[in-house]
């Protein structure tokens, strides 16, 4: 009896905690039901916080993936062409690289200072003869500073939201909860029992909005961090193809 008891006994057991593993979800349902009016507006707002940050990270990827494939696009065109006018030509198919807005900046100033000579191309005459000649060199390189900061502020846009997010929510998660325990405080109060099943639905209450916090700030945390990071390459490059922009004009049109 007592060989066969002992594994009948551990069955019965492993039968109970699987019992108890697969209501777990419909006890969180529960609770979602039946919460405070105060509990769901909390819910309602991680939620709301949630769902925008998540359409922020997955817009922002797809924008920086699309920057990413047409910046390489663009700087191979500019590498090969022998004119400025030829990288022109590409610019309205490469719309989404930062560099094509520097460049187009740049490429104004160059043409409204050459008005009347030969169009600004970056071709080495040799000597030839009505070689055009640039007025103020400073004023492409502030042309360019400026479309960097355009260029740098579209990147960014809508990464404040991801902060936000990453910052005050769990703030709203941690007022959930400490209502949810005065709730229970207040229970334990006017029934003076202190057993689980008067202040355990409250504290879980509060458990639940903490967890929704740290869920809707966590994502949104990473999601900034890595975008930023992201943008800071995006500039490093305008940099760099800023300073190449900048010595091909001073070597053909000084």
């Amino acid at each position: 009896m007592r060989t066969l008891g002992s594994p009948f006994f551990a069955l019965q057991i492993e039968g109970q905690n699987g019992a108890v593993s697969g209501s777990s979800g419909s006890q969180v349902l529960d609770l979602l039901a039946n919460t405070s009016y105060v509990s769901r507006v909390v819910l309602l707002i991680l939620a709301l916080f949630s769902v925008a940050s998540w359409a922020v990270i997955l817009y922002k990827l797809w924008t920086f993936k699309r920057a990413e494939r047409q910046t390489a696009q663009f700087v191979d065109v500019f590498r090969r062409s022998s004119k400025f006018s030829e990288v022109q030509s590409v610019c309205g198919s490469l719309v989404a690289s930062p560099l094509v807005g520097l460049f187009q900046s740049g490429y104004a100033e160059l043409t409204a200072q050459l008005r009347g000579h030969a169009p600004a191309d970056a071709v080495n005459p040799q000597g030839a003869a009505g070689r055009p000649t640039l007025k103020s060199l400073t004023a492409v390189d502030r042309s360019l500073l400026r479309a960097s900061v355009v260029e740098v502020n579209k990147l960014e846009r809508r990464l404040p939201l991801l902060a936000t997010t990453a910052s005050v929510a769990p703030f709203i998660g941690l007022f959930g909860t400490v209502w949810g325990i005065m709730t229970a405080f207040l229970s334990i109060g006017q029934t003076g029992s202190t057993s689980l099943g008067v202040v355990g639905t409250p504290i879980a209450e509060a458990l639940i909005a903490t967890a929704f916090g740290l869920a809707a700030a966590i994502p949104a945390l990473v999601a900034y961090n890595h975008l930023s990071n992201r943008v800071r390459l995006f500039a490093s490059e305008m940099d760099d193809f800023s300073m190449e922009f900048l010595n091909i004009a001073e070597r053909n049109f000084t």
